[in-house]
């Protein structure tokens, strides 16, 4: 076992011998013992189903798509909200949602005056032009919250560790960004260069925890995902870019692969913050695909050899996680000039000159994720403009201004598209050719996490609370 693996021996109540001695006044029943058992193994052994779980950044299938789900255009402070409970400390890590509870991750700092803070930053050897768009703290202690999803009341408050003089982060991100993932009755809480963590979801204890040192820059950003018996995890910082897949039960290491070879100046433009995506291709072949500055690589998931890759430019920093359909994948190329691209999936080596279908280099967020919904992807730029895109052949289907700034990622739930904004803004959009504007919603404080459907509600968390809002039930 690798010297910076932490190891945490559970207590011996796991869920399942909880289901068997609670089982009165059958307990002794072995059919009954059985038949507990095997809805545990179902339970733990399978991801949470569709119908009642969030389980990810951006939903069950990592596409900001939710099935089956009855959720309220209008909304508001004093409308449609179910419950408003504040989180404590800093973060835009999305929620997520299994068995009747959001867990969410948060950082609290301890925040330095003005004097103290130009100071630390100065130390750490910020330049000067950049002081006043940096943000330090003094400590910062990690925690884990879960929140009842029927009554907002915080049911656990798990501290995971202390930082001491962490590293400067962008003054628009925060120590807590990534979005944790849940599989079966555990979850991965992962920050960056601070720390990730395996914890029991019935128990809250640890399981395992990891410390991969990066150099972010401008602070975490990347969201690990669960593949098979693997945690992936996209580390391209400053300073090396590479990925990781962790073994999910006990942390080691299972391999590493290094990024491509790259022509930019420097690490800076190296650097990348998106989010894995994991598939079963249509020849059965398994991938991992992941998107990094210059280029997209898809990686074998058992040993890290590249399967392919292809090079979209001198884009950087990149946020938006990419979504597939039908052997394409679709993605927003990051900072500089985004662009979006579709490329087919089913190729071997550099495919740059075979397998890219079409570029579209107009209107492309650099932080928010597109969607796509019924062969249209919709894109929200990072100032607000709107546009819709054909995913056949990338033709522009209409463009209007929505207004705002935008980081987080589109939602579709129960017919509509929702786009939240810096300023607490949601807009709501009929999808199709003509994209019309339904609704447009107040909610006070920060919108930068993406939004939740679950359980026919809406979950939104903004820099202070998080909410629940539904329509009323007749």
């Amino acid at each position: 076992m690798s010297p910076d693996i932490k190891p945490i021996v559970l207590e011996p109540t796991t869920l399942a011998t909880k289901i068997c001695l609670d089982m009165n006044p059958t307990r002794r029943n072995p059919l009954a013992i059985l038949a507990g058992l095997l809805c545990v193994c179902f339970c733990v052994c399978c991801n949470v189903s569709a119908d009642d779980s969030w389980p990810q950044f951006r939903g069950p299938n990592g596409d900001g798509i939710a099935l089956g789900q009855n959720v309220p255009i209008e909304f508001g402070e004093k409308q449609n909200v179910s419950w408003k409970t504040e989180i404590p400390g800093r973060a835009w890590s999305s929620p997520v949602v299994a068995d009747g509870v959001v867990w969410l991750t948060t950082a609290i700092e301890k925040v330095p005056d003005e004097d103290k803070r130009i100071a630390l930053l100065r130390a750490a050897g910020v330049e000067e032009k950049k002081l006043k768009i940096k943000s330090i703290a003094e400590s910062i202690l990690l925690q884990l919250v879960s929140v009842d999803l029927a009554t907002g009341k915080i049911l656990k408050s798990i501290d995971l560790g202390v930082v001491e003089g962490p590293d400067s982060i962008h003054s628009q991100n925060t120590y807590a960004s990534p979005t944790p993932v849940i599989d079966g009755q555990r979850i991965y809480c992962h920050f960056g260069t601070f720390g990730t963590f395996c914890l029991d979801r019935v128990s809250g204890q640890k399981i395992w925890e990891r410390l991969l040192p990066l150099e972010h820059k401008e602070g975490p950003g990347s969201s690990p995902i669960v593949y098979k018996n693997i945690l992936v995890l996209i580390q391209d910082g400053v300073d090396r870019q590479y990925v990781a897949a962790l073994d999910k039960m006990t942390g080691e290491t299972l391999w590493e692969t290094e990024r491509p070879e790259m022509d930019a100046p420097d690490g800076d433009q190296k650097k990348s913050y998106c989010t894995p995506v994991a598939l079963s291709d249509m020849s059965g072949r398994d991938q991992v695909i992941c998107l990094g500055a210059q280029w997209m690589v898809s990686y074998d998931p058992k040993t890290g050899d590249e399967l392919w890759k292809v090079r979209h430019g001198s884009g950087f920093s990149v946020v938006p996680r990419p979504v597939v359909k039908d052997d394409i994948v679709f993605f927003a190329t990051g900072f500089g000039k985004p662009e979006l691209w579709a490329v087919r999936i089913d190729g071997s080596g550099d495919v740059t000159e075979t397998h890219v279908l079409w570029r579209e280099p107009k209107g492309i967020s650099k932080k928010p994720s597109p969607l796509l919904h019924d062969g249209l992807i919709y894109i929200i730029s990072d100032d607000g403009i709107a546009s819709c895109f054909s995913s056949e052949d990338g033709e522009l289907i209409w463009k209007k201004r929505v207004g705002g700034d935008y980081s987080s990622s589109p939602l579709f739930a129960g017919g509509h598209i929702y786009f939240g904004s810096h300023d607490g803004k949601v807009t709501v959009l009929k999808p199709g050719a003509d994209g019309e504007i339904v609704a447009e919603n107040q909610i006070e404080g920060q919108i930068m996490a993406s939004p939740v459907a679950v359980d026919n509600a809406l979950l939104i968390r903004s820099d202070k609370a998080l909410y629940r809002f539904e329509s009323p039930k007749i």
